[in-house]
């Protein structure tokens, strides 16, 4: 099925779709993303996820962004099932982000009868994926056309502009590091800054993600065993071995660090890595983890820190 693949994003889908070619004048770009398009008229920015909505939340559309090579898988299914198949129907169309394609298809959300459409086209470093959800009785006024002419209008950005990614997080960062790529990971919960891209890795040079965690362990004891254990468990980190692991303050607060060293990337750069993990009383806690190829580790070591200890609590 040309869209199998990014089926699972059509859970949290939920896209498009307003009236007729009545298009506001400029493509919008939900904040932080690098695909943009014109919403239909009676869509405004979603509340809860990146895109855009009706008023009654009963329209949705979903933007995010895929792996770069998710878009040409999508192009060979679609070039190898050019008809579709159970009741998915196949589409292409030209935009000024270039060729997309996209599927239309029905289901059901709750009991209510649903249409639905996915579309994926190719941006610089990455694929923009658009979910659209409709029901049933609003598809007079969201067409098969009318969406087809909101896709039309996708069109990428090569950068997001640093301060509109930083102004979404949870926390200030107030100190970049001179890191000179600044990505976001996912919207409002975590952020790469990298000295590499995603078009050569990021491994072979220093990086730090910042983000938000969920609940952690409140006694000490245990906020040791959990540290180490997010540590292993890094993505991307192979052959890891813990080389410390002890409390620390950060900020005038409860922390651990934790180093490890091991091999990373397609290269199996060795890699030095370490992880702060700020904890919150209540609430999430800050989680940094930061790496570096172990030649480069102390001069990046100092990098990290100013990034951490420049991070400030919002408000």
């Amino acid at each position: 099925m040309p869209m199998k693949l990014i089926r699972p994003l059509s859970a949290l889908v939920l896209l498009v779709a307003t009236a007729l070619p009545a298009f506001a004048a400029d493509p919008e770009f939900p904040p932080g993303l690098r695909l943009g398009m014109v919403p239909l008229i009676g869509l405004n920015a979603a509340k809860t996820f990146p895109g855009f909505e009706s008023e009654d939340g009963s329209v949705k559309v979903l933007i995010t962004e895929l792996p770069p090579d998710a878009y040409g898988e999508v192009a060979n299914a679609f070039k190898a099932s050019p008809a579709g198949a159970g009741g998915v129907k196949p589409d292409k169309v030209e935009t000024p982000a270039g060729l997309a394609y996209f599927t239309t298809e029905t289901g059901k959300a709750g009991d209510a009868l649903v249409k639905r459409y996915s579309m994926i086209v190719q941006g610089t470093g990455f694929s923009g994926y658009v979910a659209v959800q409709i029901p049933e009785n609003a598809t007079k006024i969201y067409t098969d056309e009318a969406v087809r002419q909101m896709f039309a209008s996708a069109v990428t950005r090569k950068e997001v502009p640093v301060e509109e990614q930083l102004s979404r997080m949870p926390f200030k960062v107030t100190d970049l590091a001179d890191f000179k790529n600044v990505r976001t990971l996912a919207p409002g919960t975590s952020i790469i800054l990298a000295d590499g891209d995603e078009s050569t890795g990021f491994e072979p040079k220093p990086f730090m993600i910042l983000g938000l965690i969920g609940a952690t362990p409140q006694q000490a004891e245990d906020r040791a065993r959990f540290a180490q254990e997010a540590a292993l468990q890094i993505p991307g980190v192979r052959e890891s071995r813990v080389t410390m692991s002890e409390p620390i303050r950060i900020n005038g607060q409860q922390g651990f660090e934790t180093r490890i060293d091991g091999v990373s990337g397609k290269d199996k750069t060795a890699v030095t890595v370490v992880q702060w993990i700020r904890f919150s009383s209540g609430g999430a806690s800050l989680r940094i983890v930061a790496s570096s190829p172990r030649d480069q580790w102390p001069n990046a070591f100092n990098r990290f820190r100013a990034v951490r200890d420049g991070i400030q609590p919002k408000g």
